[in-house]
């Protein structure tokens, strides 16, 4: 049955509010960066040392040239990323404020021919950070934000992204959602293979937003896997994007994975808040009554206050005490 006008004038209102947000956000964030903080040192962690980031995705391949892998949905497929680290000294500082901390040189490698063992292969004998990234966000995006994340952990196992075919635009929410469900067997079958690897050691996951729906499918899917259950360290999830029903409902299944998840959360999330809308007014988990989600037997990082952000939605990535509540986590695991 077609949307009546003023269901559709809703949902338009609440897409322009999350824009209007969203540009809010970005005047935010640059005006938030001081080029006379002390950067991390460009070697605090492995992949500033070796900039590498092992990519697995179901994005489609654009050829081998920026932006290399596109909206479209595709075959899962293995490539190794070249990064250009954070630059050092005020002046690095001063070009990260306007350009970003890190960015994708190019890919080096990549294969579509059993591209989960290949996956697995490039992790062996080494700690895994798994990053799943969200909504509206394009390859170099979520490679970007893997970089920072693992940096800023001084993470010195083997960084890696999961990204999923995200429209990369501002009113694609449904063809996101539809993208990151679609992805789950891809996301299922990389996790096989990464534990099924005896060589490789713990295996954390930080996912954020609407990668966290993803996230916890695939791990419903694979709650019986002995390997799974004995490799994973942590399990990260940065404001979800999920429904707080269908939230309860999947981690009362995951058993003892929920005893090694952390729920980052912030009432105060403005872009959950019209996702809420957008989902017809129900809450997400992100933006969840706490004692809801300890009832669950998670641990809970509640955000609010904390940082200077007008969206708060990514303190993960942009507040060091937020970071360190990752850090945190993956020293439990």
């Amino acid at each position: 049955m077609p949307l009546s006008r003023h269901a559709s004038s809703c949902r338009r209102a609440a897409l322009s509010a999350l824009l209007a947000l969203g540009l809010a956000a970005c005047a935010q964030t640059e005006a938030a960066i001081s080029p006379f903080e002390v950067p991390t040192r460009a070697d605090a962690s492995a992949l500033g040392k070796e900039p590498e980031l092992l990519v697995v995705t179901t994005r489609k391949p654009v050829g081998g040239q920026q932006p290399f892998f596109g909206s479209d949905r595709a075959s899962l497929t293995f490539a190794e990323a070249r990064l250009s680290p954070p630059g050092r000294g005020i002046s690095g500082r001063v070009a990260s404020a306007v350009a970003g901390d890190w960015a994708v040189l190019g890919i080096d490698s990549q294969t579509s021919s059993n591209a989960a063992q290949a996956f697995s292969e490039a992790a062996t004998g080494r700690d895994v950070l798994l990053y799943v990234h969200g909504y509206n966000e394009t390859f170099e995006s979520a490679a970007r934000s893997a970089g920072q994340l693992s940096h800023s952990l001084q993470f010195q196992g083997k960084t890696a992204v999961f990204s999923w075919p995200s429209g990369g635009q501002l009113f694609d929410y449904a063809y996101d959602r539809e993208s990151a469900l679609w992805s789950r067997d891809g996301f299922v079958r990389a996790l096989r293979a990464l534990v099924a690897n005896p060589t490789v050691g713990r295996i954390h996951i930080v996912a954020h937003s609407m990668g966290t729906f993803l996230t916890l499918e695939g791990l419903r899917e694979l709650r019986d896997s002995p390997e799974v259950q004995a490799r994973i360290g942590s399990i990260v999830l940065a404001s979800p994007d999920v429904d707080i029903d269908a939230f309860e409902q999947t981690v009362t299944r995951l058993g003892p994975l929920a005893k090694r998840m952390t729920v980052i959360i912030d009432p105060g999330d403005r872009a959950l808040a019209v996702s809420a809308r957008i989902a017809g007014g129900v809450a997400r988990a992100g933006a969840a009554d706490r004692s809801r989600l300890e009832a669950l037997g998670v641990r809970v990082a509640d955000t609010s206050g904390r940082g200077w952000s007008m969206l708060r939605h990514d303190l993960f990535l942009s507040d060091s005490e937020v970071t360190q509540v990752v850090r945190r986590a993956m020293d439990r695991g």
